[in-house]
């Protein structure tokens, strides 16, 4: 029975991860301790299992050829650094007011998105080059060494920041954040905590079944609606993960 809620959850929190460019960890990590993890150790099970979701959606997003090869090196070379030092502390620091804060900037994310009607429905790309660049990469250090550390919803800051600083449509932005922060910032993040940390390996095959099943799933379905469809659920969902990150 845990076996088959694990899969069901994977595949419901995936899909709509890769729908919207984040949001995993809203509804699978807090199962995995609710099912007798360790923080610790669901933390570090629960990012391995996410780099199927990358997995599945990569494999759906490349079909559609709408990636720049230099800024995919960009958004890696300034993430990278900070996902591999978000997961080297986050073992020895206590977690619970750095969730509210970043709980609070979610719901931000969602109020900002909702309040800005036309953000991110058209592509108008920006800060390309220059000190708008840099800027650019400086925050994507940050919001690495979130994801290195909190796993949930930092996607959804990935997602955002691409659309209101550089540009990006919907679409675009969740198929970067898939791409990028789904296969090689978690898979990072993954490595480093594997390191430091314990694995739960009984539970990870269900859990990587459903997270390849859901990131291919939902990476589909953003690519069939336009941006409104995600903008509306984007937004949902990051209130819903705000509230959740505050409440604990």
């Amino acid at each position: 029975m845990d076996q088959f809620i694990l899969f069901i959850v994977s595949l419901v929190a995936n899909t709509f991860s890769a729908f919207i460019g984040g949001g995993a960890g809203l509804l699978q990590l807090p199962i995995l301790i609710f099912l007798g993890l360790p923080f610790a150790i669901a933390l570090a099970t629960h990012k391995v299992a996410s780099v199927a979701l990358g997995v599945g959606a990569t494999l759906r997003h490349l079909r559609e050829d709408r990636l720049e090869p230099r800024f995919v090196l960009f958004i890696l070379a300034t993430g990278l650094p900070g996902v591999v030092l978000g997961a080297s502390v986050i073992l020895r620091v206590p977690g619970h007011w750095a969730e509210v804060a970043l709980g609070l900037l979610t719901l931000g994310l969602g109020i900002y998105s909702f309040v800005r009607k036309e953000l991110g429905l058209e592509m108008r790309l920006q800060h390309q080059n220059g000190q708008g660049l840099w800027f650019g990469g400086l925050v994507l250090f940050l919001i690495g060494a979130l994801n290195g550390s909190l796993t949930s919803g930092t996607g959804l800051f990935v997602t955002l920041w691409l659309v209101r600083w550089f540009g990006a449509d919907y679409k675009q932005a969740v198929a970067y954040t898939l791409i990028l922060v789904g296969l090689f910032w978690n898979a990072t993040g993954a490595f480093t905590l594997s390191l430091l940390g314990k694995i739960c390996w009984d539970w990870l095959p269900v859990l990587l079944a459903g997270s390849l099943a859901g990131g291919y799933l939902g990476a589909h379905l953003a690519i069939r609606q336009g941006n409104r469809w995600i903008k509306r659920v984007f937004e949902i969902v990051t209130v819903l993960v705000g509230i959740r990150l505050i409440l604990g």
